[in-house]
């Protein structure tokens, strides 16, 4: 698995939902007009990135790293109902669902301040969830996804990218 760069548009991509995709937002292309969606995305929910796309072009699902395994109903909805064929999984660099476990005490001091829980409530819904949503290595975890993804999918064009914070940019993530 490598990062392919993200000033280039691999081949297996060109004249895709998914080049177009990277076209819109990492070469500035102007937007074509979309009365459907052409491709599912699904991306973190970190407020800290926003795509460049049209409208209309995409439907876009976030969770915490992009995780979407408790949302899998949805992703078969729009392949189902609206006819979705192209799938792009992003994950970002800097993602605060990598080593989640490490911050159990930050988490429940949070929740006991912000949302008024005791520390024994917040400590069995941290104990409960966060091992379901605790991310090692996002680049590895977004590749893992895409292969389980093509698997449920084998109609789908599923493709993982890397959305880098330093830059804005997305790299796509290659086998």
């Amino acid at each position: 698995m490598f990062l392919a760069p993200a000033d280039t548009i691999p081949e297996q991509y060109k004249g895709t939902p998914i080049g177009d995709l990277m076209e819109y937002h990492n070469f500035g292309r102007p937007f074509d007009v979309y009365p459907d969606a052409k491709v599912l995305i699904g991306m973190c929910m970190d407020n800290r990135k926003q795509l460049r796309i049209p409208d209309q072009f995409a439907f876009v699902l976030r969770a915490g790293g992009a995780n979407l395994q408790q949302t899998e109903f949805k992703v078969s909805y729009v392949i189902a109902l609206r006819g979705i064929k192209h799938v792009a999984l992003i994950a970002h660099t800097e993602c605060r669902m990598v080593n989640l476990l490490s911050r159990k005490d930050d988490f429940i001091k949070g929740m006991m301040e912000n949302a008024a829980w005791t520390k024994e409530r917040a400590t069995e819904y941290f104990d409960k969830y966060a091992p379901l949503f605790d991310i090692t290595n996002e680049t590895e975890f977004v590749f893992n996804e895409s292969k389980r993804f093509k698997e449920k999918y084998p109609g789908i064009e599923v493709s993982p990218f890397l959305y880098k914070m330093d830059d804005g940019k997305l790299y796509p993530i290659m086998e």
